[in-house]
């Protein structure tokens, strides 16, 4: 396997569109990243740059010690796995998996060794005979993985490869994936727009957006300690919701001024909001981290805004609670399910004071300060 360095990478096409801006990472030897964020935000370009089908602008990429930015894509000892398998109809499952090997002009016992070896990791010895048309999405894609593992890469490249799988096969090929990549320690770039799959997923996650990286670090990390609005609001399901207010100080505690009720400002944030006093700032909380009833055991003084319950989605042993604040309309909690909610109530809703999350109030929304993960409950 090999380490894979991009710098100051750029993606401009015809008409000025950039695609990719000023791109920097460095992935270590059998390291497994993954790319996430929304569509347009150019994950899938930067990965097509890597392999070598697309050209970059400017910048450099290097895969192992090699400078690869005029290489060739078959000459730079990477597979990719693309999201719609791009399986040969007429060939075999073993047809499939040996065509690559048989181009590079691979013995025919070594080709056999390889497909044998990389079939039975996946669990598909008994499929090599079969066409592609007689096996489901889930097996199609095991044969588009055998085809890359196959060539012993220097680097596994995935684009967005569950997209076409329904929700069970999903968990489960990911699962699957995860496990490749222990048996095999590939260093593997790994592309979705599934923010559940990158968590699960990557050893590192790197969020992007309109082709700028908005934040890179290990899962944990970028979930509880995002770096701006955008990430905490990508990052995490249901979606972070945001407060707009005020920080107030009022016999020497900060608040946080929602507009309908005040947050007391917990002890870890106090030195970054205290210079902020008499200025907007967004408060973040994740739907896991409101509750109806108090936390800890506490009373819940200080960490409490009244509600209007709308719309109770049970969902198992968890449901989702849509509510509003005189201030904001849209909040979501995500608590224990019970019958003791029921739509069109107004009710206290308990924030969890040592999961709040404050960012600047402009555009940008740099984050100003994050609960430690070790308070996070993690």
């Amino acid at each position: 396997m090999a380490r894979v360095v991009l710098k100051n990478v750029e993606k401009t096409y015809p008409g000025g569109v950039r695609a990719v801006k000023d791109f920097n990472l460095d992935i270590a030897d059998t390291e497994f990243v993954v790319f996430v964020g929304p569509s347009g935000c150019g994950k899938s370009t930067t990965l097509r740059c890597v392999a070598g089908l697309e050209d970059v602008t400017s910048g450099t990429i290097h895969i192992g010690e090699r400078l690869v930015n005029d290489v060739p894509p078959k000459d730079r000892d990477i597979a990719m796995v693309f999201q719609n398998y791009a399986l040969y109809p007429h060939m075999t499952v073993s047809e499939n998996m040996a065509f690559g090997l048989k181009l590079r002009k691979f013995p025919r016992d070594v080709v056999r060794q390889k497909v044998q070896k990389a079939s039975k990791i996946l669990g598909i010895e008994e499929m090599l005979d079969r066409k592609p048309k007689t096996l489901s999405g889930g097996q199609r894609q095991r044969v588009a993985v055998g085809r890359a593992i196959v060539r012993d890469p220097k680097c596994f490249l995935f684009d967005e490869p569950l997209s076409n799988l329904d929700a069970k096969l999903r968990v489960e090929m990911r699962a699957e994936i995860k496990r490749i990549h222990m048996d095999l320690k590939s260093t593997t770039i790994y592309v979705t727009h599934d923010q559940e799959e990158a968590m699960t997923l990557g050893d590192r996650v790197v969020v992007m957006k309109d082709g700028v990286i908005q934040q890179c670090g290990p899962p944990l990390e970028v979930y509880h300690q995002p770096a701006n609005r955008f990430v905490a609001g990508f990052v995490g399901m249901p979606p972070m919701n945001f407060f707009e207010g005020t920080i107030v100080a009022e016999n020497a505690q900060l608040w946080f001024d929602e507009g309908t009720g005040r947050i007391s400002v917990p002890d870890w944030a106090k030195s970054a909001l205290r210079g902020r006093t008499g200025r907007r700032v967004a408060m973040g909380v994740r739907p896991q981290a409101i509750s109806d009833v108090p936390y800890r055991g506490k009373s819940g003084e200080g960490s409490v805004l009244t509600m209007r319950v709308g719309v109770v989605e049970f969902l198992g042993d968890k449901m989702d609670v849509y509510a509003s604040t005189a201030s904001h309309p849209h909040v979501i909690a995500h608590i224990d399910a019970h019958g003791g909610i029921v739509a069109n109530e107004t009710r206290p809703m308990y924030l969890d004071p040592n999961r709040l999350q404050f960012f600047e109030a402009d555009a940008a929304g740099a984050t100003l300060a994050s609960a430690p993960i070790a308070s996070s409950g993690v």
